[in-house]
């Protein structure tokens, strides 16, 4: 093999912490059939990575596309969350969403590991530092995804309440019936995550299939019935909503809505090592959902934006979501606007299941450079079962209690939920600055089946500058004058997370945390 990785691949292992990964190696070399085991490439990949193949590779290029893709749900958030500055923001977000997927997919092909950001962390970061920057890394990922259950379940959960108080209107929402609903739908999720994981990949192709043909049956009767706006009211007209002090401002605050709707295609990064071929497969599924969620997004903002000819009166409907009133005030129909609106409903529950599947495959690659506390009980993967069923478990119960916090305070759940995105964005800039750094300095980058080559540094920049600009404006309320019930709490819960990690390091954690780069050989 190339030379190239020679200069991050030294082991700096001790040999017990080297026999300790050779037990492992042999304990579960024997649970996975050799069919599930992938392709030479994939055995090749694990050897240099210096990982077992304890999991079943039973993904294809189809299957993970349509996990990533409907994971992500681009056209259900947009119709679910964002009204304002709709058409120019996505915009801005397809053109971010371009250069960061294509920095994201180069280091996937690289190093196609469940562990993600923090592994690639840990190969391209200065040896000086690369240790306590992966392990925050891997701590800040982990708890953004385990968040992120609860936040698509929410908007999930939510839409019911919303759909009653249009049919009733004596009905008043409760606060515990919106954490009850998101406790449902989170455990609905349970069988598709354990029972039925070996069909995920069929289920993922099914939902996929339904994400596409559900668009256009709420679209369709939308462009036939619902009046239009100019052009130029659709195109050009902006809101400043939140009373900030200059449009661009409130364009910036408002763009975070949108962003939403096209941040974590890393979910089938964490999948890798249940995908056939992941080297080449993984890049290729990442750029295909980016540019399928795309097409679908912009034929949701476009009709949004055409058709939306009284966006206040949306915003302050009863249900809560300004959709399900379109789709009524269009309509005019109760069972058409239940329909329109289960078909949203069904894929952002589906999109829960890969939450759950990410999330948990997540704190399950952590877990087995020993990231965690309790990390023996996380990084178990029964035999026969071939899934981290213990991490699969464990992300469930934390969406379930994260929920719960529901009850004592939304302003407590919102921070939470608000955590998730400056969680990925950090882990993208932390990733994608080192590679970045690397290029800088000149240093080799190991093969890849699919690499940006002299394009790499100009589109890691701008990748960088972009997400630079989101993490500091994912921070900021979402209007003024600011209350403690309106504040943007995520700085206090990143800040605690950093905080909390920083301190489990140095206390415990610098002593049995293995960083990746340490069992990694590009010499195999």
């Amino acid at each position: 093999m190339s030379k190239e990785g020679d200069g991050f691949a030294r082991s700096t292992s001790s040999k017990e912490d080297q026999s300790s990964d050779d037990v492992h190696v042999e304990d579960f070399a024997a649970t996975v059939a050799d069919k599930w085991r992938g392709t030479a490439a994939d055995k090749h990949d694990m050897a240099v990575l210096g990982r077992a193949q304890v999991l079943r590779r039973n993904f294809g290029f189809i299957s993970i596309l349509g996990f990533s893709t409907v994971l992500i749900c681009t056209w259900e958030l947009i119709f679910a969350r964002g009204t304002g500055g709709l058409f120019w923001g996505f915009t801005v977000t397809v053109i971010a969403s371009i250069f960061i997927y294509l920095s994201i997919a180069e280091m996937a092909s690289m190093s196609p590991t469940a562990g993600g950001q923090y592994h690639w962390v840990s190969e391209f970061a200065p040896q000086s530092c690369q240790k306590y920057l992966s392990y925050i890394s891997g701590w800040v990922l982990a708890m953004g995804w385990q968040g992120s259950i609860v936040t698509i379940s929410f908007v999930a959960a939510t839409i019911i309440p919303g759909l009653i108080t249009l049919g009733d209107s004596s009905y008043t929402p409760k606060q515990w019936h919106g954490t009850l609903l998101i406790i449902a739908v989170v455990l609905s999720c349970i069988f598709f995550n354990t029972a039925f994981a070996k069909k995920l990949p069929l289920i993922e192709v099914f939902i996929l299939v339904l994400h596409i043909v559900g668009l256009f049956a709420i679209v369709i009767p939308l462009w036939v019935m619902a009046p239009r706006n100019s052009a130029r009211v659709a195109f050009t007209q902006f809101n400043n909503g939140g009373n900030w002090p200059t449009m661009g401002t409130a364009y910036m605050v408002g763009l975070l809505t949108v962003l939403s709707s096209m941040m974590g295609f890393d979910c089938s990064v964490h999948m890798s090592e249940e995908l056939k071929d992941a080297s080449y497969a993984l890049p290729r599924a990442i750029l295909w959902g980016v540019g399928l969620n795309t097409v679908l997004g912009y034929i949701v903002v476009i009709t949004l934006c055409l058709i939306m000819t009284n966006p206040d009166a949306l915003l302050a409907s009863p249900t809560g979501f300004p959709f399900i009133q379109l789709f009524y005030d269009v309509t005019h129909s109760l069972v058409a606007t239940d329909i329109m609106s289960a078909i949203i409903l069904i894929n952002l529950v589906s999109a829960v299941i890969s939450e759950i599947a990410t999330a948990s495959r997540q704190i399950w690659s952590f877990a087995r450079d020993d990231g965690f506390p309790f990390s023996g009980f996380l990084k178990q993967v029964s035999p026969g079962w071939n899934i981290p069923l213990n991490a699969v478990i464990v992300s469930i119960v934390f969406g379930v209690v994260i929920a719960l916090i529901n009850l004592g305070s939304s302003v407590a759940l919102n921070a939470i939920v608000s955590f998730t995105m400056s969680a990925l964005l950090s882990s993208y800039m932390l990733s994608i600055g080192c590679i970045f750094a690397k290029r800088l300095r000149g240093e080799p980058l190991p093969p890849a089946r699919f690499s940006l080559g002299r394009w790499g540094l100009g589109v890691n920049a701008i990748a960088l500058c972009f997400l630079l600009a989101f993490f500091v404006f994912c921070f900021f309320p979402t209007a003024q004058p600011v209350v403690a019930k309106t504040m943007n709490w995520n700085s206090t819960m990143f800040g605690g997370i950093i905080l909390f990690a920083t301190v489990w390091y140095f206390v415990k954690g610098h002593r049995k945390y293995r960083p990746p780069v340490v069992i990694t050989n590009r010499s195999v």
